[in-house]
């Protein structure tokens, strides 16, 4: 319909134009005073670009300092992949996991486990990182590039953004999987293969993780993995942490498993907490942006995402509902999602106030926070988004 009348306006402009001396701009007010820029209409047409981030990590023995950085640096990657926008849009941050080298798993498998789908789901995905356990084993890397390729969603949108980035210690090409045919595969689905190895440069060089990069049109990086994650304390982290608190006091569950991710919402706060407390403020600041998307389960998300509201008011959610809401209107439910959702507004705006507080007490003291994987994959990521005309906006 609306298409309809926008056509329909079209061609009464084209017949105006041949009217001498008849005031366009008023006449086509006063004809189509309700209809829409058609250009608008194009923009909400586009949909947001995603960032598919797969990250394949070695755990194999030896390898526990590189899972430490990957558990705390998580909320580090996240928080910047915030200020990621293509075509004036946010783009959209979706992650995998695999874990491949560890004897523990099936030898038939290549020694490959599929940890995590692409997900949005970031206490998800910290949860199944804390899980994770090394053992002495195989590393096999071109299997497992050919299995995330081969297992995993992969979009096709021309301005998604899709990278893999496999970390290990042991050589490139072992295994039955030519390293050069997985990501022979990558490229044809447009996938950048990006390897961090974890040791000296020219030792990975020699166990041809730099060739893997380059076949792959992606960064070749080393790092310490035994490198301690390293954060700057202070004035500004118990505000942020407070903050946080009343922040999960707006997230409220409906669902099945509703219950028990809000749960584990609470939990990953302790856990990284227990790591570290400027660990935690960077999740609370992860928290606060819009990548931190749990419609799936928490029913002010939900208010904006068309499928999950539907899903909402089936009568078998509606029965998950916390007690105070449960046998409330559809209409009362709605109204107490906006409230809700003006109140995390609020709290998530308070904490963004007191984090750029927070870098600017880092940058007058002249101090840093270097996270050796953190830091490779962001600058691998902001390098390959050039192609993809992606801005990074603060």
């Amino acid at each position: 319909m609306k298409n309809t009348k926008i056509m329909t306006a079209i061609a009464l402009l084209g017949l105006l134009t041949f009217c001498k001396g008849s005031n366009h701009e008023s006449e086509i007010a006063a004809i189509i005073p309700a209809i829409e820029n058609p250009s608008n209409v194009m923009v909400e047409d586009i949909k947001p670009a995603t960032i598919q981030i797969a990250l394949l990590l070695d755990t194999s023995n030896s390898m526990d300092g590189l899972i430490d950085q990957a558990k705390t640096q998580l909320w580090d990657i996240v928080n910047k992949m915030s200020s990621a926008h293509c075509n004036e849009q946010q783009a959209l941050l979706e992650i995998a996991l695999y874990e491949y080298g560890n004897s523990g798993l099936s030898h038939k498998d290549g020694f490959v486990r599929k940890v995590l789908s692409f997900s949005t789901d970031l206490d998800l995905i910290s949860k199944e990182l804390f899980s994770l356990r090394t053992n002495g084993g195989e590393e096999y890397c071109g299997t497992v590039i050919d299995r995330s390729l081969k297992q995993l969603e992969w979009k096709n949108g021309k301005n998604d953004l899709k990278m893999i980035f496999i970390a290990g210690n042991e050589g490139f090409n072992q295994g039955a999987t030519p390293f050069s045919s997985s990501i022979a595969q990558a490229i044809e689905k447009d996938v950048v293969v990006n390897t961090i190895f974890c040791g000296d440069w020219n030792t990975g060089t020699q166990l041809q993780w730099k060739k893997g990069a380059v076949l792959g049109k992606g960064e070749y990086m080393n790092l310490d993995h035994n490198q301690k994650s390293t954060y700057v304390a202070t004035p500004y982290d118990d505000e942020i942490l407070e903050w946080n608190k009343k922040l999960n006091d707006t997230y409220v569950y409906y669902g099945r498993q509703g219950q028990d991710k809000k749960e584990v919402q609470i939990y990953m706060d302790e856990v990284v907490e227990e790591v570290s407390t400027q660990a935690n403020v960077k999740r609370s600041v992860a928290k606060s942006s819009v990548n931190y998307r749990n419609s799936s389960w928490d029913l002010v998300d939900a208010m904006d995402d068309k499928d999950a509201k539907k899903e909402v008011f089936k009568e078998e959610n509606l029965a998950t509902l916390p007690d105070s809401i449960r046998h409330k209107s559809n209409e009362e439910i709605t109204a107490f999602a906006k409230a809700k959702k003006q109140e995390r507004i609020a709290i998530q705006n308070k904490i963004k106030e007191h984090n750029k507080k927070r870098d600017q007490y880092i940058a007058a003291q002249s101090l840093t926070e270097t996270n050796a994987l953190e830091s490779a994959m962001f600058q691998a990521i902001k390098k390959q988004s050039v192609s993809k005309n992606y801005q990074w906006k603060k």
